[in-house]
C-alpha cells in the first residue's frame, strides 16, 4: 500500500524524471506537478503547517474531551456558543455559522443535545419557520463541567508551543485573513 504524500515533498517527486509504471502515470505526474506549481515553497510550507496544526490539535482536543468528559469537540463547542449568547439562545442558522457546520449538520447536533437535555429547541415568535436552540440548565451544568479540563488540554496541546509574543503575532495574521465576528 501507497504512503500518502506529505505536501512539503511534491517538490522533490515533481522534479523526477520518471513516472510510475502503469496506465494512471501520465496522471498522476500531472497531477503532481500542478500541485507544487500552483504554490510556491513558502506558501505550501504555511498551507500545510496550517492543515496539519488543525487536525492534530482538533484530534486531541475531542479524544480529551471524550476520554475526560464524554462530550464531543462539537457538542462542546454548540454549548460554549450558546452560553455566549445573548439570552443564551441563537436561531439555528446563526449557530451553524458559529460552529462551521451545515444547516442539516447543526440540526443533528441540536437534535442529539435536545434528546440529552442539553439544549431545547424553541419556536421564534417572529417567524413561523424559524427555531431556537436555547441552552438549558443541563447544558450549562455540562459546559461548566468540561470547560476547565478543555482550557488546559488548549493550552496544553496549542498555546503553550507559543510565547505571548507569538500567539500576539498568530491571532493577527488569522484575524486578518478572516476577522472575528
Amino acid at each position: 500500500m501507497e504512503q500518502p504524500v506529505d505536501i512539503g515533498e511534491l517538490d522533490d517527486r515533481s522534479s523526477a524524471t520518471s513516472a510510475p509504471a502503469g496506465d494512471d502515470a501520465p496522471n498522476l505526474a500531472s497531477g503532481v506537478a500542478m500541485l507544487v506549481s500552483a504554490l510556491n515553497h513558502v506558501e505550501r510550507r504555511a498551507w500545510r503547517a496550517f492543515l496539519q496544526t488543525h487536525a492534530l490539535v482538533a484530534r486531541r482536543l475531542e479524544s480529551d474531551l471524550m476520554s475526560t468528559n464524554d462530550l464531543p469537540l462539537a457538542e462542546f463547542d454548540v454549548l460554549f456558543q450558546l452560553a455566549a449568547a445573548d439570552g443564551q439562545r441563537l436561531r439555528m442558522n446563526e449557530l451553524a455559522d458559529r460552529v462551521l457546520l451545515s444547516r442539516a449538520g447543526i440540526t443533528r447536533l441540536v437534535d442529539r443535545l435536545v434528546a440529552d437535555d442539553l439544549v431545547a429547541r424553541v419556536k421564534c415568535a417572529s417567524d413561523a419557520r424559524g427555531y431556537y436552540a436555547v441552552l438549558t440548565d443541563g447544558g450549562m451544568d455540562r459546559l461548566e463541567a468540561a470547560t476547565p479540563n478543555h482550557m488546559a488540554a488548549v493550552r496544553r496541546f496549542f498555546l503553550e508551543r507559543f510565547s505571548p509574543a507569538d500567539l500576539e503575532l498568530l491571532a493577527g495574521l488569522l484575524e486578518r485573513a478572516f476577522p472575528v465576528k
